[in-house]
């Protein structure tokens, strides 16, 4: 079996528009939501986001151009160019024909599509926009970055709501695994802070209406949580076959290992822990590994009731009695729910805690919640030995997914 390694990184998140940026502020425990900005809340229920701030898209893209794309395509644009540049090719002595693209998104270009749709009902048909279907549709990142990077090889991207950013990293290194390409740019992005996006979560009662207090709005098994918190952004990873990837001298992040993902088979929105646990087994059992060998978890972790308790209890349940030395974390604590693009950014934490050794906090635990009871590393990172470190995200109509990645100097 080829094995696949991650040699390149990037990230457009709330709390950094790259990637050194983002983990410095993460291990610092810097929160990112505040005041929406992006449109005028005021008549919203809910008023707070965790938005991306002081981006510029002129860095990635020509500002005619972008004008043409939503954001969702922006950040995870410039994410993969990050991750691009950061792995540090030299595109003249590879074959383009084994390089491609998996970067999806979970809801993509809701803000444009709406824009327009104001236009056709305020100014009539020829006021909406000819870019208004390329620009907003969701696979558009991996088209575009195969057409500005000359990547021939597969150019595809996932929608599986909030696991989407997981199952693009997953998929991608099957991509790789079974001999259809050496190199993968893959993760997930979303930009959904507009106001149908926002009222359509908060009029489900999904999203924290801590308004007051926005700093304090996300806080994943804290006992008083009231909701997620929108964020947007993108992460994404260079996947590599490793003897690919030697051979050319690249650094190795780390070596991905196990790949699981299952379905609840139950409700749209209300999750059930047989699902999680099933797939949590199943990347364990692809990796080779005990429950006992994992040392650090990125949590889906949202900050909403039932999602908290429910993924401890799954976590419970797939690891048994090495559950106590686990340590769990949730950066959505920090960057609210990217939701498509969660997966991704909290790939790149999960992958940065493994080459670092060291596990950022949950903050805004204040109280934690009885159902809980897991160690969710609260408010203050942690050094620690870190050899397998797993990543979970779940996802609207039941779709789970599972990541491990393993240290590579041992």
């Amino acid at each position: 079996m080829r094995r696949v390694v991650v040699t390149g990184l990037g990230m457009v998140s709330p709390i950094g528009n790259d990637v050194q940026t983002s983990w410095e502020n993460a291990l610092a425990g810097k929160n990112g939501v505040g005041p929406i900005t992006h449109f005028d809340a005021s008549n919203s229920g809910c008023k707070i986001a965790a938005e991306v701030k002081d981006f510029k898209v002129e860095d990635y893209l020509p500002a005619k151009e972008a004008r043409r794309f939503d954001r969702f395509v922006h950040y995870g644009v410039a994410a993969s160019l990050q991750a691009v540049r950061d792995d540090g090719f030299d595109f003249e002595k590879e074959d383009l024909t084994r390089f491609g693209c998996a970067v999806g998104s979970g809801i993509g270009g809701l803000g444009m599509i709406c824009d327009n749709q104001n236009a056709l009902m305020e100014r009539g048909a020829r006021r909406v926009s000819p870019f208004m279907i390329p620009g907003s549709i969701i696979n558009m990142i991996s088209g575009q970055l195969s057409i500005m990077l000359g990547f021939k090889g597969p150019n595809i991207a996932h929608v599986t709501a909030c696991t989407t950013g997981l199952h693009s990293i997953g998929e991608a290194s099957w991509i790789i695994r079974r001999g259809d390409a050496d190199v993968m740019v893959a993760g997930g992005a979303d930009a959904s802070i507009c106001p149908v996006g926002v009222a359509g979560f908060d009029n489900m009662h999904a999203l924290s209406r801590r308004n007051d207090d926005p700093e304090h709005a996300s806080r994943p098994f804290d006992k008083d949580r009231d909701g997620f918190v929108m964020g947007e952004g993108a992460g994404v990873v260079i996947l590599e076959e490793y003897e690919h990837a030697v051979a050319r001298g690249a650094k190795i992040y780390a070596e991905l290992v196990g790949y699981g993902l299952s379905s609840d088979a139950g409700h749209i929105t209300t999750p059930n822990s047989d699902g999680p646990r099933r797939c949590m087994e199943s990347a364990m059992k692809q990796a080779g590994i005990a429950p006992s060998d994992i040392a650090y978890l990125n949590a889906h972790g949202t900050s909403t009731s039932v999602g908290d308790i429910n993924e401890t209890k799954a976590i419970k349940e797939a690891f048994g009695d090495a559950v106590k030395g686990l340590v769990v974390n949730s950066t959505k604590s920090m960057t609210g729910h990217l939701l498509g693009g969660a997966g991704g950014v909290e790939s790149v934490f999960t992958i940065l805690a493994v080459k670092n050794q060291v596990s950022p906090p949950t903050i805004n635990i204040v109280e934690q919640d009885p159902e809980c009871d897991l160690d969710y590393c609260a408010n203050q990172a942690r050094k620690m030995e870190i050899r397998y470190a797993m990543k979970n995200s779940f996802g609207f109509g039941g779709t789970n997914g599972s990541l491990i990645f393993k240290r590579v100097d041992d």
